[in-house]
């Protein structure tokens, strides 16, 4: 107990010295071979069987994401609540072919599935950290969760939305299953929509148009049917020219104390104009600072320029979800969207500190594109991730730990400003050692397990690290459904689905 008293006053010090800088929702709910029946292998040939991670290495061989931790053991990142990589994962493989492991984000894998986190009453987050031990001798599995109110809980109280739609009419849209599917859906979102919401509606192929100023719904959903029901697909895909018209509608038909946002709907496969995204994204900045207008990006398509779409998204203060169908363009436009169009954090950050103590190796499972600087934690001007109600986020890290480690194992502490006032804002909790494993943790924990190493796997040779216990995709498949029982959660069902998927294909 006097142990853990000095422990607990070290942190302390530590802190005050500078040293730790911490101070509808977003989820549907070997070589030889395999016990699957799989072979190992490169991604060309079947899903690789997992290597096991190094230990701690000298610095002259180690790779960034297993090497033992800096002197801070600091890990920082911008939150995210996109889902499109998943989405489009299990469209490729119900159509029989292979994700490119470069589309395949592990964060967005798990961020899919619903949480049972609790929630705040205001704005701001809650924070958990619980964690479990793998099947490999000191690895462990390390979950930092984070929630915002509940959507449902002041829909009436909520400011009024201003919406851009940015729609892509190239030819490629003519496919079934994408012009067609996001006319039926904001027709029917257009109803579900308030009297004193704003719609607009954006244009383009070879060049863009604004097809409908910004105008209120009340009295006049009629025109907005109109405007909608009239699309057709015509020639190439000026993706540039249509973001760039849809800031400048946005900024004509801004809204004092609503929300202004910008929704760009499209498969992203750019092929006319600018199609740089850093380009792009430079012509709408000041839209973007200035008047917080915030993009959300909607994907849809066989052939989908995922990279593309991230990137706008990531960069436009804003996420990204994929529509593969009518269920998931029933979420996305008639419960989410309409639900979620409030702000309850912006530049969102987390910072999760590890103890030297316990602690001998971590490794951050995804966010690639969302790290942050240890020493930009608290720098208000870097910017983090736009978090709504109803998000949950949920970040995995493989802790390895020390032998007989007991104690204090890490920090993890949210920081955000104040949608309105820009006050920053921070909220943390801490984690003890545990001896549970994976199989005895909370059942949304194991989903999340699962849906990391799936994400894992599909990535293959793109990586040249494994996570630690990571089982073969039928052990996977088979975690999968007892969970789908226990949780009742039907997308848990079709996870399990589509990991039995990948094993074929993999076979």
């Amino acid at each position: 107990m006097e142990r853990q008293r000095t422990r607990q006053v070290m942190l302390a010090l530590t802190l005050a010295g500078g040293l730790l800088l911490t101070g509808c929702a977003g989820g549907a709910d070997g070589s030889k071979g395999n016990s699957d029946g799989s072979k190992g292998g490169s991604y060309g040939s079947a899903f690789p069987a997992p290597d096991q991670p190094r230990g701690e290495q000298d610095s002259d061989e180690s790779r960034d994401d297993y090497t033992t931790p800096s002197p801070d053991y600091l890990s920082t990142f911008a939150l995210d609540v996109d889902t499109a990589s998943y989405g489009y994962a299990r469209r490729t493989l119900a159509e029989g072919r292979r994700p490119d492991p470069s589309t395949i984000r592990p964060e967005e894998f798990v961020n899919s599935f619903r949480q049972d986190y609790d929630r705040p009453d205001g704005n701001g987050f809650t924070v958990t950290v619980d964690g479990a031990r793998t099947d490999q001798d000191d690895w462990s599995l390390v979950r930092v969760g984070l929630a915002t109110r509940n959507a449902a809980d002041d829909e009436d109280e909520r400011p009024p939305a201003a919406l851009t739609f940015v729609i892509d009419i190239s030819g490629s849209m003519a496919e079934p299953g994408r012009l067609d599917l996001a006319q039926r859906s904001l027709d029917t979102m257009t109803e579900r929509l308030r009297d004193d919401d704003s719609v607009a509606i954006v244009t383009f192929s070879d060049e863009a148009e604004t097809v409908l100023p910004m105008t209120r719904l009340g009295g006049h959903r009629g025109k907005v049917h109109r405007a909608i029901d009239g699309l057709e697909p015509t020639y190439s895909t000026n993706l540039g020219a249509g973001v760039e018209t849809g800031y400048e509608t946005a900024v004509d038909g801004l809204r004092e104390g609503a929300t202004n946002r910008v929704v760009l709907i499209s498969d992203a496969l750019a092929n006319d104009g600018d199609t740089d995204p850093d380009s792009i994204l430079d012509r709408i900045d000041g839209a973007r600072r200035e008047h917080g207008i915030t993009l959300f990006g909607v994907g849809v398509g066989s052939d989908y320029g995922d990279a593309l779409m991230e990137r706008l998204a990531d960069k436009g203060d804003g996420h990204t979800v994929y529509v593969s169908g009518a269920e998931d363009a029933e979420k996305v436009f008639c419960e989410q969207l309409p639900q979620n169009i409030d702000l309850t954090a912006r530049d969102a950050k987390a910072q999760v500190a590890f103890d030297p103590e316990t602690v001998r190796q971590f490794r951050l499972i995804g966010y690639d594109d969302r790290r942050v600087a240890d020493d930009d934690f608290r720098d208000d001007r870097v910017d983090g991730g736009e978090v709504g109600p109803g998000h949950t986020v949920t970040a995995l890290y493989a802790v390895r730990t020390k032998p007989g480690a007991e104690g204090h194992l890490a920090t993890a502490t949210v920081r955000w400003q104040d949608p309105k006032s820009r006050a920053p804002h921070e909220k943390s909790a801490e984690l003890e050692t545990f001896d549970d494993s994976l199989r005895q943790a909370n059942p949304r924990f194991q989903v999340d397990a699962v849906a990391a190493y799936f994400a894992d796997a599909l990535r293959g040779s793109y990586t040249d690290n494994r996570l630690p216990g990571r089982p073969s995709l039928g052990e996977l498949a088979d975690w999968a459904d007892k969970l789908g029982d226990s949780t009742e959660d039907s997308a848990v069902r079709e996870l399990a689905a589509t990991i039995r998927e990948a094993r074929h294909l993999a076979d």
